[in-house]
């Protein structure tokens, strides 16, 4: 089989193959040597609730699998006179799930927008300061960090990791899925809160204080590193040829600021259910991105560079007033157009948008005048504002250079 994918890619187009699992839609793309799409399908993901409590969230592993086999599926036709050099996997980040020796999930993916974890994360003092946290890890204080998953999975199942082979982020299983390999994206790993971004390795101090294990993380590999090879169920199940290099990617937000062609100290946003304002540099102080709340800083897709940002909810805002006040399906223009009827200023409704963690958050100035228009422009309106305190946050904490506003 793997002799027939070599000599069938004679004279054809290459193309990279990535398989992208966002919180909201899970994609295939193909993309050629120019960067250009060539195909390209999405199904829309989501979350389930768990059966231990309905306020919980999970993710199934085999449902997410299914999906990108759907999306595969699309496109094959489209990609006959393609040679696919190398499947990439990029997904969001943080989440993931312990794993015995066959890669069997022990339990189930923790989604990020579970709530079982804030108590941990407002309980951490008691193990090791917040600040000590991210002046070690670059990583700020947000309830869905995986140390805040594993720590709860040791304190309600330490069984489990007594048990457990390894822990693997939500890109590791998907490659392992696809390869057999264990193994740990090393950009995943920096949005853990667990790692040391100096010495971009598992931090001793973090795991000693936490009670975590060093052996459940499986060797670290660099984006663009070759992870294994796609193994035969995989490839039946995604209908692809057996024998395609499987690409180490990572965490989507450090792919996002690549494929902006960012240069050094250029500040980027990336949008999505989750914005996060980051800088491509060389240095970063880690203490002094503490003193500001909403603060991160991950590694780099390239090595010894990092991105210390902010990150907020952003598009998960919308889509929760969407279906407030309209429903999921409804197309985004209607929702624009009721917008564009009201006056700038949202005639005094405002919105506090932090609707994960403030106790003050949603509209204010509401009157029995205030329709859904009102609502939905104060929350593009809030969430502007919310990016303009940010940028001049990044410029304070002397990441960024200020910029000049018009």
């Amino acid at each position: 089989m793997l002799s027939g994918y070599i000599a069938g890619a004679i004279m054809k187009q290459e193309v990279i193959l990535v398989l992208d699992c966002g919180a909201t839609n899970v994609r295939a793309i193909a993309v050629n040597r120019q960067g250009k799409i060539v195909a390209r399908a999405s199904t829309p993901n989501a979350s389930d609730i768990a059966m231990e409590n309905n306020t919980w969230h999970q993710w199934s592993l085999d449902a997410i699998l299914q999906r990108f086999a759907d999306c595969c599926r699309q496109i094959n036709s489209e990609l006959t006179e393609c040679h696919i050099r190398g499947i990439a996997v990029t997904t969001f980040g943080v989440d993931g799930a312990l794993v015995d020796k066959q890669g069997n999930l022990l339990y189930p993916i923790i989604s990020w927008k579970c709530p079982r974890t804030a108590a941990v994360m407002d309980n951490i003092e008691r193990l090791i300061s917040a600040q000590r946290l991210q002046a070690i890890s670059g990583v700020g204080a947000f309830s869905f960090n995986t140390l805040y998953k594993l720590v709860w999975l040791k304190e309600n199942h330490p069984q489990l990791l007594e048990r457990a082979h390894a822990w693997l982020f939500i890109s590791s299983l998907i490659n392992h899925r696809l390869t057999g390999e264990f193994t740990t994206d090393i950009t995943m790993a920096g949005t853990s809160q667990m790692l040391d971004i100096q010495q971009r390795d598992f931090s001793p101090q973090i795991l000693q204080a936490t009670g975590i294990p060093r052996r459940l993380f499986p060797r670290l590999v660099e984006a663009g590193e070759q992870i294994g090879t796609l193994q035969n169920s995989a490839a039946a199940m995604l209908g692809l040829p057996v024998g395609i290099p499987v690409i180490s990617a990572g965490h989507d937000t450090q792919f996002a600021l690549f494929g902006a062609g960012a240069e050094q100290n250029e500040p980027v946003l990336s949008s999505g259910t989750w914005e996060i304002l980051m800088v491509r540099s060389a240095q970063v102080d880690t203490s002094l991105l503490s003193q500001y709340a909403g603060s991160t800083c991950e590694l780099d897709s390239q090595a010894w560079l990092y991105n210390p940002g902010m990150q907020w909810l952003a598009s998960g805002v919308l889509e929760w007033v969407r279906k407030l006040f309209w429903t999921a399906e409804t197309p985004w223009q209607m929702l624009i157009e009721e917008a564009r009827l009201i006056a700038p200023g949202a005639d005094g409704v405002k919105m506090q948008c932090d609707l994960l963690s403030c106790q003050n958050a949603g509209w204010q100035g509401v009157t029995l005048n205030t329709t859904r228009g009102h609502f939905y422009r104060a929350a593009l309106e809030g969430l502007t504002a919310q990016l303009q305190r940010n940028l001049q946050m990044l410029e304070k904490s002397g990441t960024l250079k200020p910029l000049n506003y018009c």
